[in-house]
């Protein structure tokens, strides 16, 4: 049982249960110490807090590889999912320009890739085609990439930084590049963290906003476009939830559904039904449905809806919009297909990919560098399954010329 369910040595007295706790991969993980009686267990069972097994958690990357992104020890592409290694316990996966920063379930910090700027944190910018342990702690929790520069927020809710700083992307005050960790000030109250291509943003656990870096098209949110290396709040509000930064634009859903843009109006990648830029945050149609967002690191996404819908809009090239057309672009949200079971979405370079409630992959757009995943070369301007596979998790968004999924087959 303890190997099974985290916490869960048994004593003679039974202490209140922790429910399913990993829900990004499926009814997993809580805590059950104590002694139950069948009826006791079957009876928290019902009502969700009793906890489940974890599952195995296994990386799989497929497409561009000429700096050792796939992490399998050699610069060769693939057009079909390869695992990266043997190890099945990782827990959260980020991927950036050309290279992966990863953390496992026990706390420690991964790297491989594409390592110029420091972007792997080793202290070094050697590149390297497999996996390789980020210092010793063991306390590393979430983690989210830019372009060349990572973040991560450690159990003790301090948040960190490396890699490329040209412009104080990594939010630090400097604009030094790092190639080890460092923390973003003192405070120990971040709880989301994500990066784009020139900036970082991070949701503390009061609801707020913060954002760094590059501002000349009002994508900070402060009604101006003045660059800042170090974290500014977006505003006052206190409901911020999910939110995707890539491009000049950010997206962010809100604890009440609903979902707002600012920033570059290229491509109408903000979703406002125009092609101007904005400064601050606006809300993007009147819809409280929103419940996932993803996209391209230009000004592109896509989201899923809580009645299982998706959408995408923005700037187009080679199909990606999913919509069976080259059109150039769409500037507010269209839904893709008819169907209603899509429960996550990501985007890469030029592509993007969907996994659905029973577990089936869905790639489409670019496809040079076998980065749809379909053993193929071949473009597609609508979703196509990868494979047979029921067993993908959780996208990892953006992935670039490259596809990051987690799975457990």
């Amino acid at each position: 049982m303890a190997k099974n369910y985290p916490g869960g040595f048994v004593t003679k007295s039974p202490v209140a249960t922790v429910g399913t706790t990993d829900v990004g991969f499926g009814a997993e993980g809580g805590t059950a110490s104590g002694m139950w009686t069948l009826d006791q267990a079957m009876g928290l069972k019902q009502i969700g807090t009793w906890p489940a097994p974890r599952k195995p958690k296994k990386i799989f990357i497929w497409g561009k590889n000429e700096q050792g992104q796939r992490g399998v020890n050699n610069t060769v592409n693939a057009s079909s999912p390869v695992q990266v290694g043997t190890d099945t316990d990782w827990s959260m996966v980020a991927s950036g320009n050309r290279q992966i920063s990863a953390i496992k379930q026990n706390g420690t910090l991964w790297g491989w890739g594409n390592n110029t700027s420091g972007d792997l944190g080793d202290n070094t910018v050697i590149p390297r085609s497999s996996p390789i342990q980020i210092g010793a702690y063991t306390d590393w929790s979430k983690i989210g990439a830019g372009k060349n520069t990572r973040y991560a927020i450690k159990t003790d809710g301090t948040l960190w930084t490396w890699g490329y700083n040209v412009a104080g992307q990594m939010g630090d005050n400097t604009l030094t590049s790092k190639s080890s960790p460092v923390q973003i000030g003192a405070l120990t109250n971040w709880s989301k963290v994500a990066g784009g291509q020139s900036n970082g943003a991070a949701i503390k656990t009061d609801g707020t906003l913060w954002g760094w870096a590059r501002n000349e098209s009002g994508q900070l949110g402060q009604n101006n476009t003045a660059t800042t290396s170090s974290p500014v709040q977006i505003g006052t509000d206190t409901d911020w939830n999910l939110m995707f930064v890539a491009g000049y634009v950010f997206t962010v859903i809100k604890t009440n559904g609903t979902m707002w843009a600012w920033g570059q109006g290229y491509g109408g990648g903000h979703g406002h039904n125009d092609i101007n830029g904005r400064s601050s945050p606006v809300q993007v149609g009147s819809l409280a449905t929103w419940s996932k967002i993803s996209g391209i690191d230009g000004s592109s996404r896509i989201a899923v809806q809580t009645n299982g819908t998706m959408w995408t809009w923005g700037a187009q090239s080679n199909g990606f919009l999913g919509h069976n057309d080259l059109a150039v672009f769409r500037s507010s949200p269209t839904q893709v297909g008819a169907l209603t079971n899509w429960s996550e979405v990501g985007g890469g370079e030029s592509h993007m990919l969907a996994l659905n409630t029973s577990g089936d992959l869905y790639t489409w757009g670019l496809n040079d560098t076998g980065q749809l995943g379909s053993n193929t070369t071949v473009n597609r301007s609508s979703p196509v399954q990868v494979g047979s596979s029921t067993d993908w998790k959780l996208i990892v968004s953006p992935s670039y010329a490259h596809t990051v999924v987690l799975g457990s087959g």
